[in-house]
């Protein structure tokens, strides 16, 4: 199934046979627990009591005490420095940035590490590659996944609500993320993985059922979440990208990331920033939806295309920070395209466009459906809850676009030189949000 994941052990108490699992694939070495203190409370307290009764060797554990600890490089730092005193094994106790912050770590150290999961928060357990921030830029660093994922159901179902939710949204985008795979691959820009694709999206919708059963903690809602992002990382473990798993929505993540934004004093979390972008992208989709693109003006759309040097000046003007112009024009020169190399994607897109479009309308969810679930599961639907203003979000659209080299609805937006004519229609002149869906046939 995967190529660094060895084992996978999901059950009501499975935190109690850390140490079991851990003695199979290390034998005797060492481990230490990296937790904060959250996570170490929830679930790491016990992990800890599993490998003493073991009498297996257990060094720590090492608690991060911060209050709103993020995936930050420095922190990296600070577990390979604790690492590198000894030959242990990491074992990382909790979600997405501990596991994140491991990650990276035993890899600079040439180690394999395992994780005790304590929510269905997001798709990382399981996945190749560490989000992090790194020289003021989030960005996905290359890594192997763990050797080993224990994931209590227990610790799991009583997790905070938010967090479970967050897992949805995350879940929620393969939705878009799987439309912008299905552009890239008919445009010859991005083929298809099919085997990664199967893993996540035949049986997306089944685990997407129970959108309140996740706010309530219902245990077989909680375990259908669970295994949709387990597969989802495991699919990006088999094609070394996280492209079976993210798209656009995820673009407006990284950009609010880079940006350092914060609301309330503290970091939204991932999954309620990629729900907001999720209902982003989609109402981008169901104005392209709307429209006869086999009839698009092909010669039109290359003249009016802008040279490099026009784009160079336009990411000046949009991004706020030196480290976001940086990683924009490179991220943005790896895709960009000259007029010669649009009037042809352009031709394949005009042929394409009737069967293409039911094949989006077939892996899209109306933008309202996609709303209600996102309520239901206890997520931000509205950016101004995650302290982004409509305005805010109607901007980011284009710096969102240049940060990453991927193809997504936002580079057909801009390529069919339809990008201000789609946000006009979606925000109105007066730049309101929400958008109200229905918009495609």
């Amino acid at each position: 199934m995967s190529d660094e994941t060895r084992l996978l052990h999901i059950e009501p108490g499975a935190r109690h046979a850390s140490a079991d699992i851990f003695s199979q694939l290390f034998g005797q070495r060492p481990a230490m627990i990296v937790a904060d203190a959250n996570t170490f409370a929830a679930a790491g307290r016990d992990v800890g009591d599993s490998f003493r009764r073991r009498m297996q060797p257990c060094l720590g554990p090492f608690v991060f005490a911060e209050d709103d600890l993020r995936a930050e490089y420095r922190h990296v730092e600070e577990i390979e420095r604790r690492l590198r005193e000894t030959d242990a094994i990491a074992v990382a106790v909790g979600a997405g940035t501990i596991n994140d912050l491991s990650k990276l770590a035993a890899h600079h150290l040439d180690r394999p590490y395992m994780v005790v999961a304590t929510a269905a928060s997001m798709d990382g357990y399981s996945a190749f590659g560490a989000s992090m921030l790194r020289d003021g830029v989030k960005q996905t660093l290359p890594c192997p996944a763990p050797a080993a994922i224990v994931a209590d159901l227990q610790v799991i179902e009583a997790a905070p609500a938010e967090l479970n939710a967050a897992g949805y949204a995350d879940l929620l985008a393969k939705v878009i993320a799987g439309a912008d795979w299905l552009l890239a691959d008919a445009l010859r820009v991005e083929s298809i993985h099919s085997e990664a694709w199967d893993m996540v999206q035949p049986g997306l919708r089944e685990q997407l059922a129970d959108p309140a059963g996740v706010r309530s903690g219902r245990g077989d809602a909680i375990r259908g979440l669970l295994l949709g992002l387990l597969a989802s990382g495991l699919a990006m473990q088999r094609c070394q990208s996280s492209r079976p798993a993210s798209g656009a929505e995820h673009q407006f993540s990284h950009l609010w990331d880079t940006q350092g934004h914060t609301h309330q004093g503290r970091t939204p979390l991932h999954g309620f920033k990629v729900a907001v972008g999720t209902l982003a992208a989609a109402a981008l989709y169901e104005q392209i939806l709307s429209l006869r693109l086999e009839d698009l003006d092909g010669e039109e759309s290359c003249a009016a295309w802008p040279r490099w040097e026009s784009v160079q000046s336009d990411i000046a003007r949009r991004c706020d920070r030196p480290e976001l112009i940086a990683l924009a024009l490179r991220e943005t020169q790896a895709k960009y395209v000259d007029a010669d190399q649009l009037r042809l994607r352009l031709k394949r897109l005009r042929d394409a466009w009737p069967s293409l479009r039911q094949r989006l309308q077939s892996q899209l969810m109306p933008w309202d459906e996609l709303r209600d679930r996102l309520r239901a599961a206890g997520c931000p639907t509205h950016p101004e809850e995650i302290g982004i203003s409509s305005a805010r979000l109607r901007d980011s659209h284009l710096p969102a676009y240049y940060i990453r080299r991927r193809f997504t609805v936002l580079d057909l937006a801009a390529q069919t030189g339809l990008f201000e004519e789609l946000l006009e229609r979606m925000f109105g002149p007066e730049g309101r949000w929400p958008h109200q869906g229905g918009t495609a046939a």
